[in-house]
């Protein structure tokens, strides 16, 4: 009888199987709860995956729910997309879709059970002040003067908060708990402030809006959420979480669980720095591809199987650490390999003249598209006299160990024939602008020839054939030598060379239907994917996803 396999589960697995073990919950039901105030990033997809992943894998439901409580930064072009990079992840929330401003009555009950109960108070005090009371790590926050406010009081000062009676920040609704606990999120919060604005769901129906802290606990309780799945900055909030579920009177009560954010080295993922970037023009939008929101992810070539593979190898913990960049690379690599046709591209061309090859002659040749994967089947591309070659292709005086075209040497053209470099033609400033060669007609690929050897193999475009095409090349955004952030004035480190646009790239001419995000492998160049802005079928536009190698490799 053989042994089971040794399933391996992370610490939220464990915590999940021991409250369905215990009865504590019958079913799981997990949620992904963004602030609809910018584009999602990759730290973002290691939740949206890691919450739909265990409500799969437990039979159990997945919401998405905006948690549009602040109307001062969120805006309906972020919610559409969100809701497109959740889809695009593979994350199905069907008929799951909330709003916390859904629950605004419900939570303006639940403030007002408070003040009955006497846990809850309307206080005067300005934000500064309320700082200056509450206190420091070492020092005990001190009592309101308007703590002590009766119960009659405080309902008809709260409703008159929601009447719009008072400005901005002239009144503001706190939670009562204790200004001595050594958790500073338990020294009496603000649940409630004056909001003069318009909301994008709720229009001008509300001018007072609920505070993140007192808010989310509500959403997940009326949803029947068992698992609140967030990041270690909330662990420090989970006993005010599980004080306003307790006095709200919420049964069964949501469970908060917190695991370690992902960071990636030398990338930007703030809000507040990628608006900078779009606002100050060096980026070309959320969804540039030099970025790592979720959408510049998606524009630049990643898939979401690829987003799946990292946040597997990156694992969930409760320790913080950080993640190269290089590893993303790797599993963008290792999901295209074999999945990809493999097309020939010239991004830097020359021209490389067949002097011996009939001038008005043209023959198909076959290709396979991928070496690797026989069921992507072969492609027709078409060979004549004169080619594009990258012009790193050539070299008049080459170095030891430079096995490509030079004059004298014979390479292979890939898919074609043996050539033999007789001559080149310069402009006047010396550079190379056309290869003259000959070719062996005896050395078809695909022959048997076994004549003689050549050590280089070269691709190649026909020129009169190939599309010309804009072809970008992706750098880190940041210097990675010095860092992320100015230590000084904290702006940013960025590279200058971060994008290098080329346009007079020419490819083979079996792209005709391709479309926005289908992505390729170049021969020799790296993987490269269509640019979803600004391709068209009359003039291609091609972002390069990854280079073809790496020195990363995964630890043992």
């Amino acid at each position: 009888m053989g042994e089971e396999a040794v399933v391996s589960k992370n610490f939220i697995e464990q915590e999940i199987d021991k409250d369905l073990r215990e009865g504590v919950y019958t079913e799981v039901c997990t949620r992904f709860p963004p602030e609809p105030n910018g584009y999602l990033h990759i730290g973002h997809a290691k939740s949206i995956l890691l919450n739909f992943g265990l409500a799969k894998k437990y039979n159990g439901t997945f919401h998405l729910r905006f948690d549009d409580t602040n109307p001062t930064k969120e805006d309906t072009e972020f919610v559409e997309s969100i809701k497109e990079d959740v889809e695009w992840l593979g994350a199905d929330y069907k008929e799951h879709l909330y709003f916390a401003s859904d629950y605004f009555d419900v939570m303006y009950e639940c403030a007002v059970k408070l003040i009955k109960k006497g846990k809850a108070f309307v206080c005067d005090l300005s934000a500064d002040e309320i700082r200056k009371y509450r206190g420091t790590l070492k020092e005990a926050g001190q009592n309101s003067p308007c703590r002590d406010r009766s119960i009659e009081e405080n309902l008809r000062l709260f409703e008159e908060m929601k009447d719009g009676k008072y400005k901005d920040g002239e009144k503001v609704l706190r939670a009562k708990i204790d200004m001595a606990s050594p958790n500073i999120n338990m020294r009496d919060p603000v649940i409630y402030r004056v909001a003069h604005m318009s909301h994008h769901n709720t229009g001008d129906k509300w001018c007072i809006y609920p505070m993140y802290d007192f808010a989310h606990p509500i959403e997940d309780a009326v949803e029947k959420i068992t698992h609140s799945i967030c990041t270690l900055e909330f662990e420090d909030h989970r006993p005010l979480y599980d004080w306003v579920v307790r006095e709200c009177e919420f049964d069964p009560a949501p469970r908060q669980i917190e695991f370690a954010k992902m960071y990636l080295t030398n990338v930007v993922t703030g809000k507040r720095y990628i608006k900078k970037l779009v606002q100050d023009g060096v980026v070309d939008g959320w969804d540039d591809p030099r970025l790592v929101s979720i959408a510049a992810l998606r524009r630049r070539g990643f898939t979401p199987e690829s987003l799946k593979m990292f946040v597997d190898l990156c694992g969930v913990s409760k320790a913080q650490g950080s993640v190269d960049y290089a590893m993303l690379e790797y599993c963008i690599r290792e999901d295209l390999k074999l999945k990809k046709p493999r097309m020939m591209a010239v991004l830097d061309p020359i021209r490389l003249v067949i002097d011996n090859y009939p001038e008005e002659e043209m023959e198909w040749l076959e290709a396979e598209n991928n070496l690797e994967n026989e069921s992507l089947g072969k492609r027709k591309i078409p060979f004549c006299r004169e080619l594009y070659i990258e012009r790193d292709d050539f070299m008049i005086e080459p170095p030891k160990k430079y096995f490509r075209l030079f004059p004298g040497n014979e390479v292979r053209l890939m898919q074609a024939y043996f050539v033999t470099c007789v001559s080149y033609e310069t402009d006047k400033d010396g550079k190379v602008t056309t290869v003259h060669c000959t070719y062996d007609p005896e050395t078809k690929s695909g022959s048997g020839f076994t004549g003689r050897k050549v050590k280089g193999t070269i691709h190649w475009v026909a020129a009169p054939y190939a599309k010309q095409a804009e072809v970008r090349l992706y750098e880190n955004l940041i210097d990675e030598e010095k860092g992320v952030y100015n230590e000084e004035d904290g702006s940013m480190n960025l590279n200058p060379n971060s994008l290098e646009v080329r346009k007079n790239c020419y490819v083979e001419p079996n792209f005709d239907g391709a479309e926005a995000y289908d992505s390729y492998q170049f021969v020799r160049n790296g993987y490269f994917c269509i640019d979803a802005k600004d391709s068209a079928p009359e003039q291609l536009v091609f972002n390069r996803i990854v280079s073809l190698k790496s020195s990363f490799k995964l630890p043992k």
